[in-house]
């Protein structure tokens, strides 16, 4: 079982960027698609944005134009770099295997890294 472990979250202003790292204890190229979630107190975890093993991009609505997702096999690492941050794109983000993510007892869910944006 491949292991995914979030980091990169921080304290931003409006309008600033920031680039999140998800990192697999083994090899990324085993994951047929990586997804970026995120979730705010109050609310459910909603998909930000996808990448398949094969280079194929999904992003949700809101984010499109504003964030990048993309990834580096040699590093087993997934990223997702977030420009012009709005203080509702605040909460804590987790990266997960998107076909696995809804399955029948599949919770696996690494601690997230917080973004908070906030003048």
């Amino acid at each position: 079982q491949v292991q995914l472990v979030e980091s990169g979250g921080d304290l931003v202003q409006p309008g600033g960027s920031l680039r999140l790292s998800c990192a697999a204890s083994g090899s990324i190229s085993s994951i047929d698609a990586v997804g970026w979630y995120r979730q705010t107190l109050g609310q459910q975890r909603e998909l930000v944005a996808v990448i398949t093993r094969g280079g194929a991009i999904h992003y949700a609505d809101s984010v499109k134009g504003r964030f990048t997702i993309s990834r580096d096999n040699a590093k087993d690492t997934v990223y997702l770099q977030m420009n012009s941050l709005k203080p509702e794109d605040t909460a804590v983000y987790y990266c997960n295997d998107y076909l696995r993510v809804g399955v029948k007892d599949y919770d696996y869910w690494g601690p997230g890294t917080q973004v908070t944006v906030y003048s």
